[in-house]
């Protein structure tokens, strides 16, 4: 009990940083069981009710409003885009694939904090750069690698969920970016929630998706996924107020590893050598990232999510 007590904010933010690890895997189970836009709204929703539970309903009160409304409004598009690429990836194998270039985030958060703050860096994080986006390319090449025509031939056979994978990292840096300079430490976590889950019933709405059928097993699978990915959050919450971050910052680095192993084990498929290779690539160039710039404001509070 004295180790726990010494160190539970730190034992917080590594039990958050593995659960966030099951998301994909879970995202792409409940997808399977209600569809891609339907399970997903599910999925948020029970998350969303568990946040409430835990944290209680959002009190907008001492927020900065720069940073409730564009940070609610790039949250909930970048949840959603995630949601929707692993739903709707072709099989189990390319959501995950595609899942690594949702992990280029940690290195484009630190190039876009560079720019705006024009900030003077080492000249390593160039080449940590070029290694992470370089693993993205290896890892959506498939088993070839770094091959131009398999990347030109996955892409073709699902451009819509590609492009969401590209363009869920962009949002996620500048939402980090913005939190970072506005949040003035405060969290509106179950409010961004509750956004995500209205978003997405929205789109079920609109969509052509049929009707859920639920069962026994499909019930308990979604309310598992939702207390999971809502705990990774009320953890890490707690997490902040005591925990080693430069730990769990570093720890956080390793979220594609943590994600891909997990993702591997439940949804019982066999990944590639080259998608590994892929995966250490951009877990590398975004840790070299990480360090070089880690004394710099450019990398404070930054949600290590996803």
């Amino acid at each position: 009990m004295g180790f726990f007590s010494n160190h539970k904010y730190t034992l917080y933010g590594i039990a958050a940083i593995l659960l966030w690890s099951c998301l994909v895997a879970l995202l792409r189970d409940v997808s399977e069981l209600f569809g891609p836009i339907g399970g997903a709204a599910l999925m948020y929703s029970v998350s969303t009710l568990f946040l409430i539970m835990v944290m209680g309903p959002p009190k907008l009160g001492g927020f900065n409003k720069r940073y409730i409304i564009w940070g609610t409004v790039l949250f909930a598009l970048y949840e959603v885009c995630l949601a929707l690429f692993v739903g709707l990836a072709n099989n189990r194998h390319q959501a995950v694939e595609m899942a690594v270039i949702n992990y280029l985030w940690p290195t484009l958060t630190i190039l876009l904090s560079i720019i705006v703050n024009r900030s003077k860096v080492s000249f390593w994080i160039y080449p940590g750069m070029l290694l992470a986006f370089f693993g993205v390319a290896w890892c959506v090449g498939g088993d070839s690698g770094l091959s131009i025509s398999s990347i030109t031939n996955n892409f073709a056979s699902n451009p819509t969920a590609y492009l969401l994978a590209f363009v869920a990292p962009f949002i996620w840096s500048v939402y980090c970016v913005i939190t970072q300079k506005s949040s003035n430490g405060k969290n509106a976590i179950v409010l961004f929630f509750i956004a995500t889950a209205s978003s997405l019933w929205v789109l079920y709405g609109l969509s052509d998706e049929p009707a859920m059928v639920f069962s026994i097993h499909a019930t308990i699978t979604l309310v598992l996924a939702g207390i999971v990915v809502g705990s990774g959050y009320a953890l890490w919450n707690q997490a902040i107020i005591g925990g080693n971050l430069m730990l769990l910052g570093t720890l956080s680095y390793f979220t594609p590893v943590f994600s891909a192993i997990i993702s591997a084990l439940y949804l019982s498929i066999t990944l590639s050598a080259s998608f590994w290779q892929g995966v250490i690539m951009v877990t590398g160039g975004s840790l070299v990232c990480y360090f070089v710039t880690r004394e710099k404001p450019i990398n404070k509070q930054i949600n290590p999510v996803n």
